[in-house]
């Protein structure tokens, strides 16, 4: 209860007992998030009982950095709903994600600084513009834009979907300053002159038509997994489960079958295909553990199995 006669209390007061300026009252009060009981003779606010508590309500709203515009809704949900509208859990979830997102720009550039300042001075000036190409936090689209451009036009978008859940790789949450290089080698790469271009991809997938290219792909998928467990384990290509999964993908697409001729042909045109290592490389530093072996990739894997192709099929792949 106030002190004055009817209950009521000054702009100044309220301020006081609120620990906050008469500047930052009258501005929610002007902002409608805290109303006047009245106004005095002389023109003063008046301010009744339950605004000491509104007031340190709004100011504790502000300290969690909460718009004016949240702080109005989840008001108006405790005057007319008891607080039971869950407008307050609303704008609270969303400022974590805020906040997120900000703590792994953060991080982002914390090892991209890392990055420039670890190198050779000589180098730093050709670092710091490989790396001011990434955004913080990074955004993988021109990863995503490079594949789209390089898979068969009207491939079905459930396909296409799948294949880039695979082929763009996620940057991680902390990253290391060796990560931070890797993808902006990434970013480079795919904003080069063969950006989306045509010749980028295998012979073998552009032979394909749309649909059959989407199956390709699903087969490759399955081999890449069987391929990638065996990788973990440090098992050399063999002529197995995952070899025979990755030559009737191409055979499906195809519509042809899986005999030791197609074999032979299916080796010889995937060594003579172009090939993009240096994605895969780099995609592999990105993604790997620190001071671990190399986490399998689908370019490594897709390594793995034509190894294991042209050990059966004696013919040999040029490196």
């Amino acid at each position: 209860m106030f002190s004055s006669y009817d209950g009521l209390c000054g702009i100044g007061e309220l301020a006081e007992r609120a620990g906050v300026s008469v500047k930052t009252v009258r501005f929610y009060s002007d902002s409608g998030l805290l109303p006047e009981a009245s106004r005095s003779a002389g023109g003063h606010r008046r301010y009744g009982p339950g605004s000491l508590e509104r007031l340190r309500m709004i100011r504790s709203l502000r300290t969690l950095d909460l718009p004016v515009s949240a702080v109005r809704r989840i008001l108006d949900e405790e005057d007319t709903a008891g607080g039971a509208g869950g407008a307050l859990e609303d704008a609270v979830a969303g400022q974590l994600r805020a906040l997120g997102s900000e703590l792994r720009a953060l991080r982002w550039r914390e090892a991209a600084l890392r990055a420039v300042q670890e190198c050779p001075a000589a180098e730093r000036a050709g670092r710091l513009r490989l790396i001011g190409a990434v955004t913080a936090p990074p955004n993988t689209a021109p990863l995503a834009r490079f594949w789209r451009g390089w898979l068969p036009p009207r491939m079905p978008a459930r396909s296409v979907t799948a294949f880039l859940e695979r082929a763009v790789p996620q940057p991680p949450e902390e990253p290391r300053p060796g990560q931070v290089l890797a993808l902006a080698g990434l970013y480079a790469l795919v904003s080069g002159p063969c950006d989306g271009a045509e010749p980028t991809q295998p012979h073998a997938h552009r032979a394909a038509g749309a649909r059959a290219s989407a199956v390709l792909y699903a087969g490759l998928a399955e081999a890449y997994d069987l391929a990638a467990t065996d990788m973990r384990q440090d098992r050399g290509p063999y002529p197995g489960e995952a070899l025979d999964g990755f030559v009737d993908a191409y055979a499906s697409a195809h519509d042809t079958a899986d005999t030791p001729r197609f074999r032979r042909v299916l080796a010889r045109q995937l060594a003579a295909d172009p090939r993009i290592d240096r994605y895969w490389e780099l995609t592999a530093e990105l993604v790997s553990p620190p001071d671990g072996r190399p986490e399998p990739t689908p370019g490594s894997a897709h390594d793995w199995l034509l190894a294991a192709l042209e050990t059966q099929s004696g013919h040999a792949v040029p490196a």
